[in-house]
């Protein structure tokens, strides 16, 4: 069953894109910089991965299950 109002699967593929190229910049971001020295780059990078990382599996759930318009 489709939902009616979600995002397509061209919109739920433009998504996995975004947040793999997200997970890359902040693992080239720690590969390049190193682990961070204070709170502030800890933050930083904690909370990019958890918006690519819950964007990236959120996306996937929603592609596997088709659950798409």
């Amino acid at each position: 069953m489709s939902n009616k109002y979600g995002p397509t699967r061209g919109d739920l593929k433009f998504r996995l894109a975004v947040s793999l190229i997200g997970l890359a910049m902040v693992a080239g971001a720690l590969a390049y910089r190193g682990l961070p020295q204070g709170p502030g780059g800890w933050e930083a990078i904690g909370l990019g991965t958890l918006f690519f990382g819950g964007t990236l599996l959120w996306t996937l759930r929603k592609l596997i299950r088709r659950d798409h318009s």
